[in-house]
């Protein structure tokens, strides 16, 4: 069995619920995350008060979670124009995907969890993706972390699972995900502390949490929270 896995962990809502996920699984638990200029980089200043929240809920957290890894991929802002990575409107294009897409980013992420977890032993990658309540993204989609897997346990002859927990559900779902794993404590860690909104906004605190309120992350969320509450 695989006792040992890494999480792709930004310091929002979807990475911690996988986190907590993770923790109940697997005996041991590292984390990595990317600062690849983001516009919401203050998501990256959550990751410590989130892991140090995580440590006090459970004794079993606290004895699993292990080292905690940032990565610095600024070039992926630099060859990105996108709504997340410069001041620009968010909008839609003619597919219908939304600016905030960066194009390549959990592409480019996973590869590099896949280089530290083959260094770390850490062959379980965990990932907060999602095709069912999301923005289009084509490299959140299952077929696409399917055949990554495939490519990733290939090219560094060292056999890598992908694990998506949050493939399948909504927002509602993820929420409710939280209080099956760790209760109120963790859903109120996760609501306090974690941030989703793409502008950046961590001042004005709503019933579900720190954001703008009006962006597609801070939409989905709102709407999640809602219907986790049996209010939409």
């Amino acid at each position: 069995m695989k006792t040992r896995a890494l999480v792709l962990f930004s310091g929002g809502q979807d990475s911690t619920t996988c986190l907590a996920w993770a923790l109940s699984r697997y005996q041991y638990v590292e984390t990595v995350g990317f600062n690849y200029g983001q516009r919401h980089a203050v998501e990256l200043d959550c990751r410590q008060g989130l892991l140090e929240g995580l440590r006090t809920l459970s004794p079993i957290y606290e004895e699993r979670l292990g080292e905690d890894h940032l990565l610095h991929l600024g070039v992926l802002g630099e060859i990105s124009n996108t709504s997340l990575t410069s001041d620009r409107a968010i909008t839609f294009d003619k597919t219908g995907l939304p600016s905030t897409f960066v194009p390549g980013r959990n592409l480019l992420f996973f590869n590099l969890a896949a280089a530290i977890g083959y260094r770390r032993n850490l062959p379980v990658l965990v990932g907060g993706m999602c095709e069912t309540d999301y923005s289009g993204y084509p490299d959140c989609r299952d077929d696409t972390l399917k055949a990554l897997q495939a490519t990733l346990s290939m090219g560094l002859d060292h056999r890598f699972v992908i694990e998506t927990p949050l493939m399948w559900i909504d927002k509602k779902g993820t929420w409710e995900l939280a209080q099956a794993l760790g209760g109120e404590p963790l859903v109120e860690l996760i609501r306090l502390k974690s941030h989703s909104c793409y502008l950046g906004n961590h001042e004005d605190l709503h019933a579900w949490g720190y954001g703008c309120g009006s962006c597609p992350a801070c939409e989905l969320r709102a709407a999640g929270w809602w219907n986790y509450k049996g209010k939409a």
